[in-house]
């Protein structure tokens, strides 16, 4: 428990799916006193062969969960972050229902077009992925910082193993978050005299519906079965496993309590030992 975490607020966007690491991020974070704000597309817009996202009443319940088992205050939001109109509306929203933030993980994410080289990748599926993954990140901080003006406040992007260690055919989701974790330096060197900080999670693999999806789409490829590429990726982990979403939500809680008070601008790996370097 992160005492100092009660009775602050904090905004979670791509938590509209119980089995994602943001829904972990929003339950970790409820469970030490905070509010929290899910926020995410709130319709369900996949069409064949993409992973199926939340509608406004899953988002509704989970919030409601939420509050219920941690009595704290809840509010889920629609949000489609590579929207500027969609952005400034769910910050209305909060500002509505909450004078301040004290924390904000920018944890939506999306990948299209794969497996493709880039090369063959499709320039629409291309910008869209980064549209998402990177430039989502800059339209929800640049709009939610006026709301974060509490010292002490905690910026936590999601970035990816793959913004270090390039994967194949998934170029436009590794640019993507390498991007993200330069966008997160740059915040931090920029806002660090406010007192806000601002730090990068790098998840490798995690049992979540994308990371599902994804072994389903190699199996495809590889012409091999769901469970044999799990065993081969677990191979490739010192741990010997996948990781969970609530094992990276708990170093979210971390870098948005004061236990990580003079950490700014890290790209902190949870890879299971996957990866071993900064």
């Amino acid at each position: 428990m992160l005492e100092d975490l009660r009775g602050k607020t904090a905004l979670v966007t791509g938590a509209g799916k119980r089995t994602g690491i943001g829904f972990a991020m929003a339950r970790k974070l409820a469970s030490c006193g905070a509010n929290v704000i899910l926020a995410d597309l709130g319709r369900d817009t996949s069409k064949e062969g993409e992973v199926r996202t939340a509608t406004q009443e899953e988002m509704d319940g989970l919030a409601a969960e939420l509050q219920k088992t941690h009595g704290v205050r809840t509010l889920a939001v629609p949000l489609d972050v590579t929207s500027g109109e969609s952005v400034r509306g769910m910050v209305e929203s909060v500002r509505q229902a909450f004078p301040h933030l004290n924390v904000l993980c920018n944890n939506a994410g999306a990948t299209f077009g794969v497996p493709s080289a880039v090369h063959t990748y499709d320039e629409a599926a291309w910008m869209r992925t980064v549209d998402v993954n990177l430039h989502g990140v800059f339209r929800v901080s640049k709009a939610v910082l006026p709301l974060m003006t509490e010292k002490g406040a905690s910026i936590i992007n999601t970035a990816s193993r793959a913004g270090k260690v390039p994967p194949l055919f998934n170029g436009a989701y590794a640019v993507a978050k390498a991007g993200v974790i330069m966008l997160t330096k740059v915040m931090a060197a920029e806002l660090g005299g406010t007192g806000i900080r601002v730090n990068a999670i790098c998840p490798g693999q995690i049992m979540t519906d994308l990371e599902r999806w994804r072994f389903g789409l190699e199996a495809t490829f590889l012409n091999s079965t769901v469970e044999a590429r799990i065993e081969e990726m677990c191979k490739t982990i010192p741990l010997k496993r996948i990781g969970e979403p609530e094992e990276v939500a708990n170093l979210a809680a971390f870098l948005a309590s004061d236990a990580s008070s003079y950490m700014t601008g890290q790209a902190v790996n949870v890879t299971g030992g996957q990866l071993m370097e900064l």
